[in-house]
């Protein structure tokens, strides 16, 4: 009896382990009123730096009294009016406008540059005749994506040297976030492009180019940090590994399948490079994704895992009624996921984690609401970026990566796998509040966390919310672990 007591003594404490209490964080108030800030970094210069989508101006703030300046006004490099001038423009906005921001990781050794992705060019008029293209056929913009110098002197960013201005925008889907991250011994520039909302809403007649390598939409794209040697000037930014690349022709592509990749980072993981993504599903099923080389990630014939919930259905729906057919929508059918995860062969990846996988009959009446001209709720925590914690200081928290969502603002916490492959355990959930969290950046302690908040709330296409019932609009918050 005392054996089989001390053995079952012994069997709960191997089994069972205590959950680490949950970390207490103290919040302050950095800095309000920011134009809708889409980026935040945490520089080796020990200091934050922002992106205003809206404003079109880049910030340089001190972390501790918040003190601000203006080092880069993109304002005059912009081709379409001011946001607060559209409803007398007549025109749209595109979905982001100044968004992903990158600091070179020698940037005070040497290499002081900032590479930042922007939309500088409406091009709708010329396609349509009016703000967006008639038939739903689209809203067209054009992206680039430029390198600055810091002048630390002047505190200000100059000498500009485009590296791709040729990158499909849309008011829909831009994607919109740089990284540089390590693969071997080399570091590389990433960029994330959506489909462009390509078959939904006023993009419902638009092609949808997810699946085709040489056509920068759908992609995660990557560049060189310094252009190289070739002799195409064209292709001087495009890495000559780049997984697409073709005798004589060299492709930014470098995964395709994305719908809407608003978040990229990146981890070192027992000496195992990682690239991390997390992108919007339709209306549930949002992803994390491990990025790899040449690996197709589904859109639009796969909705998260091939589970099969959105066979018969397609990615999106119209709700105008102008187009043919039941779902108004250029997207493919999706007849079996299955199947179709089958045909696209060993280059397809399902996501890491899927977040509220739908099943097939609540898919059918949302989509046929949707065409009725209705508004529901959907299941979407709409993901707008991720950032990977690798410090000890917050316990239970290392190799972790944290999601920011504008549906039910709030952080939520995936635990990977010792190899960086798998998300382990269930999702944990920090700092929910009635507002929009863009984007986050860690502090090199891994003590403090920055959040930062849009100032307006409208979603695209029929689920538009108040921006005057959200808190905190604008805002840079810090979190500081106790």
């Amino acid at each position: 009896m005392n054996l089989y007591i001390l053995f079952i003594i012994l069997f709960y404490t191997l089994t069972f382990k205590p959950h680490p209490q949950e970390p207490k964080f103290d919040r302050r108030i950095l800095a309000k009123n920011l134009a809708d800030p889409w980026e935040v970094s945490y520089g080796p210069d020990d200091h934050l730096w922002v992106t205003e989508s809206k404003g079109y101006r880049i910030l340089r703030i001190d972390p501790e009294t918040g003190k601000q300046a203006v080092v880069l006004d993109l304002n005059s490099e912009r081709e379409f009016p001011r946001y607060d001038t559209l409803k007398t423009a007549g025109k749209p906005w595109p979905q982001g406008g100044l968004m992903g921001m990158a600091l070179h990781p020698y940037f005070l050794r040497g290499k002081p540059y900032v590479y930042i992705a922007f939309v500088y060019a409406f091009e709708g008029k010329d396609k349509a005749g009016k703000g967006c293209a008639l038939a739903f056929g689209g809203c067209f913009f054009r992206t680039k994506i430029v390198r600055y110098r810091y002048n630390k002197e002047q505190n200000q960013l100059e000498s500009p040297q485009t590296i791709d201005a040729n990158i499909p925008g849309s008011n829909d889907h831009n994607g919109g976030r740089l990284l540089i991250a390590a693969q071997g011994d080399k570091h590389f520039l990433f960029y994330s492009v959506g489909d462009l909302g390509a078959g939904q809403f006023d993009n419902g007649g638009r092609t949808n180019h997810a699946q085709n390598p040489d056509i920068k939409e759908g992609k995660i794209l990557r560049y060189n940090l310094e252009p190289d040697e070739d002799k195409q000037p064209e292709h001087q930014w495009i890495p000559n590994s780049n997984p697409f690349n073709r005798e004589g022709t060299q492709y930014a592509s470098y995964s395709v399948g994305h719908r809407n990749p608003q978040g990229l980072t990146y981890l070192s993981i027992n000496d195992a490079d990682r690239i991390y993504s997390c992108e919007h599903g339709p209306f549930s099923d949002d992803e994390i994704n491990l990025i790899e080389a040449g690996k197709n990630y589904g859109h639009p014939l796969i909705i998260g895992y091939d589970d099969g919930n959105y066979n018969g259905l397609a990615a999106g729906a119209s709700d105008k009624g102008e187009l043919p057919g039941k779902w108004h929508t250029t997207y493919p059918l999706i007849t079996d996921e299955k199947k179709l995860a089958a045909t696209l062969g060993a280059n397809y990846r399902n996501p890491l984690y899927a977040f509220n996988p739908t099943d097939n009959t609540s898919l059918k009446n949302l989509l046929e609401a949707i065409v009725s001209s209705k508004s529901p709720e959907w299941e979407s925590i709409a993901p707008s970026s991720i950032e990977a914690y690798s410090a000890a200081q917050i316990p239970g928290w290392k190799n972790s990566l944290l999601i920011t969502t504008l549906k039910a603002g709030k952080l939520i916490r995936l635990q990977l796998s010792d190899d960086g492959r798998r998300v382990v355990g269930e999702p944990e959930e920090y700092f929910a509040g009635k507002l929009r969290y863009r984007d986050l950046a860690i502090s090199p302690d891994g003590r403090t966390i920055y959040l930062i908040t849009d100032r307006s709330s409208v979603t695209s296409g029929p689920t538009e919310e108040n921006p005057d019932e959200t808190d905190l609009r604008g805002c840079l918050l810090v979190f500081t672990y106790r």
